[in-house]
């Protein structure tokens, strides 16, 4: 619970470290309660988006080699339900359909992501490359660009291929970068003709810690204290690797870019009158996002990691910290990586100072921050326990990211809500608000100042949610996961955002209010025929 004296004070922010550098964004105020109503700038981007594992089903079809995730869901106990990504949406058979939905929402762009198993079905080139894979990548990029929606390719999202992992222990080691560059190459070579945006790792965050610390992710290894850091400092320096190789050898033909999709929740003080909640909630987003942003366009970690996690390694009794360093050679080439920066965001979280005492073995990411999370237990939670609808945060983090990396170009990579039912729910106008919220703090950050080009809403489909199985459902259009077929269905948030991509925003009041309740006209009956298992399209997908 949050404290109620909070609750009072905690609606205003002051970030010592922005106020200097983000005189147009006043930190003091949310402006939670009002609506801003106008346009996005001509040429803004919408789009939606998946990824290999939770989509293309086909898990050991043509030639496509085991992932870390294929070996991990096969576990018992490690998915809920013991659900697995074998068949997922049958994506991999169902592109013509696929696209007609992005058709149907009137998108500009699709982010997918390429299965480095599919195509190199051992990681490693020499051992062999997958032709059938590369022509399923092929198809579906052709198909896009004929329907004249813009292919945005996520290099790694999450799939390592598990011959990677059990020769070399994955991203623990050092390796990672040139196999992961062989891949990448790879992929430029036969896709870059046709690919203008490239995004090399997705959400790294979550592979390192939940992959290599907690072991709630692939490959499921709880290496406290350690194991995120080296993970992390690796595929910081693979997605260097990678920029530079398609910087020199592929730019110049291809005149595509490449950047990187980082997750960061925002985070708010408790109690702003604290100058350690202050810092704290600074510290929360540093050990966030800024883990990995600030090496990409500063060249280093950021100062208030290095210095608590070698503060508590030294107390620890260790000669060096657990914080891995980057020579000056180093530094240098992991700097100014990333032509463009992806974000993905969900909420956000109150934090508070907490001190943690490091004993031996005891230490962890989340202990080396001092810090506790907090929520308000008036903020909507639709579906993911983790997910709280708070979308003034959501500007909050933009202007953070402007402040700190100079106004960097910013797609939004990842944005959207679940819900956790059981039944079939097309009428889901929770997402529908949830989506009216975001992008519109979006579109203030954008009169900010912030340069934001593009939005991808999360997801197209439902989907594998990783160890919550099919339990939580973030799609736009309902999947029949029941049916050997997979079919899908458009739930009311499809009408409504296919509106806010058509107007391009939010053109006035009067016809934004029409919105929802055109869009919530139909998924009633929709709903009661699909449950019946009687629910068919004019044009079955």
């Amino acid at each position: 619970m949050l404290p109620c004296c909070a609750v009072r004070t905690c609606h205003v922010l002051v970030l010592v470290l922005c106020l200097s550098a983000a005189e147009d964004f006043d930190w003091t105020k949310n402006d939670r309660g009002s609506f801003y109503y106008g346009t996005f700038p001509a040429g803004f981007s919408w789009g939606a988006g998946s990824s290999a594992y939770q989509t293309e089903g086909a898990w050991d079809q043509d030639g496509k080699g085991l992932s870390i995730w294929d070996v991990f869901s096969h576990r018992k106990g490690k998915i809920l339900q013991n659900d697995t990504g074998d068949s997922s949406c049958q994506g991999y058979y169902k592109i013509k359909e696929d696209i007609s939905l992005m058709k149907e929402l009137k998108l500009d762009h699709y982010r997918f992501s390429i299965s480095w198993p599919r195509i190199m079905p051992t990681g490693i080139k020499s051992d062999h490359v997958n032709e059938k894979g590369i022509k399923y990548y092929d198809e579906l990029i052709d198909n896009l660009l004929e329907n004249k929606i813009t292919p945005i390719a996520t290099l790694y999202h999450w799939d390592l291929p598990q011959v990677l992992q059990e020769k070399y222990g994955g991203w623990q080691n050092i390796s990672m970068v040139n196999y992961f560059n062989e891949f990448a190459n790879l992929c430029f070579e036969r896709f870059g003709n046709r690919v203008k945006y490239w995004i090399t790792l997705n959400n790294p965050w979550s592979v390192a810690v939940e992959g290599y610390e907690t072991g709630e992710h692939a490959p499921g290894l709880k290496l406290r204290g350690t194991g995120a850091y080296r993970a992390a400092h690796h595929m910081i320096k693979a997605h260097a690797k990678v920029w530079h190789t398609y910087d020199t050898k592929w730019r110049g033909q291809q005149k595509g870019l490449v950047g990187i999709s980082l997750s960061g929740d925002w985070g708010e003080p408790v109690d702003i009158s604290n100058q350690k909640d202050i810092e704290a909630a600074e510290r929360y987003v540093q050990f966030y996002i800024g883990w990995f942003a600030t090496p990409i366009f500063h060249g280093d970690y950021p100062q208030v990691m290095k210095d608590f996690i070698g503060r508590k390694s030294a107390q620890q009794g260790l000669g060096t910290s657990r914080l891995p360093t980057f020579s000056s050679q180093e530094k240098s080439y992991v700097k100014g990586t990333c032509d463009f920066l992806g974000i993905g965001h969900f909420t956000t979280r109150y934090i508070t100072q907490k001190n943690y005492q490091s004993g031996h073995g005891s230490s962890s990411y989340f202990t080396d921050r001092d810090l506790a999370e907090l929520v308000d237990p008036r903020w909507p939670d639709p579906g993911s326990e983790w997910l709280y609808s708070v979308p003034w945060g959501f500007r909050r983090l933009l202007n953070f990211v402007k402040a700190q990396y100079r106004n960097p170009m910013i797609y939004v990579t990842e944005n959207g809500v679940s819900e956790k039912i059981t039944c079939t729910e097309l009428c889901d106008d929770w997402r529908i608000q949830y989506y009216k919220d975001y992008t519109n703090e979006m579109l203030k950050a954008i009169k900010d100042g912030v340069n934001v080009r593009g939005y991808t809403a999360w997801s197209l489909l439902d989907k594998f949610e990783w160890d919550e199985g099919y339990s939580e459902r973030f799609g736009l259009y309902y999947v029949d996961f029941r049916n050997k077929n997979k079919p899908r269905y458009p739930k009311a948030s499809v009408q409504y955002y296919k509106r806010i991509i058509s107007s391009n925003g939010f053109p006035n009041q009067r016809e934004v209010e029409n919105w929802k309740r055109k869009a919530t006209e139909t998924c009633s009956s929709s709903n009661q025929l699909l449950a019946a298992g009687k629910f068919t399209l004019k044009h079955p997908l």
